[in-house]
């Protein structure tokens, strides 16, 4: 590790004890809200290799034998199976499931956004899982999660809840569904593509342990994500969501972000993770987004691009451990497709692919992903396949889709918060009662490994002083300056040394479509107030150098055709002016890559071109201004021109592609995947 952090443990240390003194002793319930860290001292007795975990109560009675405490979880005043932690996870699920009703066991398989009545949710429809989508303090989010806790404590059997959330630690200033929903509580770090763009593993590392550290101590224990699929088509919308376009990188990067959030094996300090969307959703036709009926297809047209390019990062989070796997809306597309999968995993001697979403397609699912991949998790559907985004499976009845998703190897959906159509299933014998049990199995061994079972509970002040660490944000401003890619600097305009701004007046302009103005005000503030030694004027006609921010976003065009990658008016960037600018004096031109634009009537008329990839605009000044030495390396390969995009094949990397894709620069540098120079170069 690149840096060492003293971690807030959840559990104690282990003392050797004989078996026999572990099972020694009587039972005795203590009264509600009694735990191991009041007036019983906690025994941390290893017992049969496991340790003593911290045990928290506030409903239920706890059973203390000898000096170790139990949650009386089903109030029957005796220790269970299932409520003994010495057991073995195994041991534990086995007792709990035949305990279950059906329809507890069918709740349990839906996870829902945290909206409506948590009551209802938790003791009528049985739900579990919850997902978080708005955006309060650790405080708030701790203190929210201990109260709904409460209420799963208080049923009949107290199986616990599980929160989980999509990324919440990086800048994204739209707070995108599905990809970043929520921004600035916790340590604020680049976006996951500027992560890439350090290439720096062990930085992954420490992210991803700090990641884990705020957001289990603020009740999370569960993450949607991360977008691990490889970044093959370069007008795809969601590539900001992902580490690029290098297989390679990627499954580096989710072996790190599985260890740093779970750790070896999932205990009282993990976050699960939930890698997403297998077999990775980059493949797309078009650049159309697959949560349109339009953009529905997966394509493949080049042989073996899925083993080669797709499921490395996959294969790599498995070996990690993963506790999940997200699969994708997309169905794949025979017609557009080479060979891609052994031929004894066909449809049929003419039929390669199930053209059905991965939600119900068993090939994906079972043969490739479990039988292939070695894959023992359990798999979560994306948000919506059950109705408006049932992909290939439209005419079925909700039943019928409950029934085809679960025999393809589905475990839990994904927004639904109705378990009735999977109930229906059953009445209608379309699935078993017993056909539950496998995913429930799956289910219940993530919440009992997460420690849930003994302590769902967390401490609000002690969350926001985590997420408060000013050493997590000192680091995570480090990987925003490590982030930033220097692409070309010829004419030697930076570094902007104190020397240089001294002399010079500084024309300074954010181009952001409608948001342009007020980010060009905020962008002049911050220097002001961060960096007043240079001067920022007003009037293009008074400088004599310039910094133009260029901060582009996809366009999809309404007819389904395609989306726009090309700066431009559509993107959002008014290319006249920024030549105008360009042309006037020396320009520095920083250009936000959420895509890989074409950037190719904007570049050459630069004097400097740096890359980012959603920082913090101190990082950038840090890198302009010298005092930090540019290291990013691209994470995406640029292309040449709009014929490069459109002749792109949708399965393979830009430094992949079998002609001249990249672009390159008056200096004769190809901006291809890892590209980057220092201020030596």
């Amino acid at each position: 590790m690149s840096t060492s952090r003293s971690r807030h443990s959840l559990a104690g240390l282990a003392l050797a004890v004989p078996l026999t003194l572990v099972l020694a002793g009587g039972a005795m319930a203590a009264p509600p809200g009694h735990s191991s860290a009041g007036g019983n001292p906690p025994d941390h007795s290893n017992a049969g290799g496991r340790h003593a975990p911290e045990v928290e109560s506030r409903v239920k009675d706890i059973i203390t034998i000898g000096q170790r405490d139990f949650r009386d979880l089903n109030d029957n005043g005796r220790l269970d199976p299932y409520e003994d932690w010495r057991r073995s996870t195994e041991e534990r699920v086995a007792d709990l499931l035949p305990r279950m009703s059906t329809e507890e066991k069918a709740g349990l398989m839906q996870i829902t956004s945290l909206r409506g009545d948590v009551d209802d949710y938790i003791n009528n429809r049985h739900i579990r899982f919850l997902i978080i989508r708005d955006n309060p303090t650790a405080a708030e989010l701790a203190e929210r999660a201990n109260s709904y806790q409460e209420v799963a404590e208080a049923s009949d059997l107290g199986i616990p809840l599980v929160f989980t959330s999509n990324p919440r630690n990086h800048i994204n200033e739209d707070l995108e569904f599905g990809i970043v929903e929520a921004s600035g509580q916790f340590s604020t770090w680049p976006g996951t593509l500027g992560l890439a763009a350090t290439n720096d593993l062990d930085l992954v590392r420490d992210f991803a342990e700090i990641a884990q550290d705020e957001w289990r101590s603020a009740g999370i224990q569960k993450i949607y994500g991360y977008q691990i699929e490889t970044a093959t088509e370069p007008r795809w919308r969601r590539i900001s969501g992902t580490f690029g376009e290098s297989p390679d990188l990627s499954a580096g990067i989710a072996r790190e972000l599985v260890l740093g959030f779970q750790g070896e094996e999932l205990s009282q300090e993990s976050v699960a993770q939930t890698v997403k969307h297998f077999p990775g959703d980059g493949a797309v036709l078009r650049g159309l987004d697959p949560h349109n009926e339009a953009g529905q297809w997966a394509v493949y047209p080049t042989p073996g691009s899925l083993e080669a390019y797709q499921l490395p990062p996959f294969q790599a989070a498995i070996d990690a451990g993963t506790s999940s796997i997200m699969s994708y809306y997309n169905v794949p597309s025979n017609a557009f497709s080479a060979d891609q999968i052994p031929m004894d995993l066909w449809q049929s001697p003419d039929q390669q692919f199930e053209e059905v979403a991965a939600a119900y397609n068993k090939t994906i699912l079972t043969d490739l992903l479990r039988g292939q991949m070695g894959f023992t998790g359990y798999v979560n559907s994306d948000s919506g396949v059950l109705t408006s985004r049932d992909w290939g499976v439209q005419d079925l009845t909700i039943e019928e889709k409950f029934a085809k998703a679960i025999d393809a190897g589905t475990n839990i959906f994904s927004d639904n918060n109705d378990p009735s159509g999977l109930l229906s299933a059953i009445d209608q014998g379309l699935v078993d009662p017993s056909d539950l049990d496998p995913s429930v199995a799956l289910l219940l061994t993530e919440i009992f490994d997460l420690g849930l079972f003994e302590d769902p509970y967390t401490d609000p002040e002690l969350a926001q002083q985590i997420a408060d660490d000013p050493a997590s944000q000192a680091l995570a401003d480090e990987a925003h300056r490590k982030s930033v890619v220097l692409l070309r600097n010829d004419e030697g305009l930076l570094p902007l040394t104190d020397e240089a701004v001294a002399a010079t007046d500084v024309y300074v302009e954010v181009f952001n479509g409608e948001d342009s103005a007020e980010q060009t005000a905020a962008l002049k503030e911050l220097i002001a107030e961060e960096d007043p030694a240079i001067n920022v004027v007003d009037d293009l006609a008074d400088a004599e150098a310039a910094l133009v921010w260029v901060r582009p976003s996809t366009f999809e065009y309404e007819d389904n055709s395609t989306v726009e990658i090309q700066l431009g008016d559509l993107t959002g960037i008014d290319v006249d002016r920024v030549k105008e600018i360009e042309a006037a004096v020396p320009t520095a031109v920083a250009i936000n890559f959420t895509n890989p634009w074409v950037v190719n009537e904007i570049e050459p008329g630069a004097a400097a071109v740096v890359g980012t990839f959603n920082v913090k605009a101190e990082a950038l000044l840090d890198v302009l201004r010298g005092r930090f030495d540019p290291v990013g390396q691209l994470p995406l390969t640029i292309p040449a021109d709009q014929a490069a995009v459109e002749a792109n094949a949708s399965d393979v990397p830009g430094y992949a592609e079998d002609f001249d894709y990249a672009y390159s620069n008056a200096a004769g540098d190809d901006y291809t995947f890892g590209f980057g120079l220092g201020y030596e170069d």
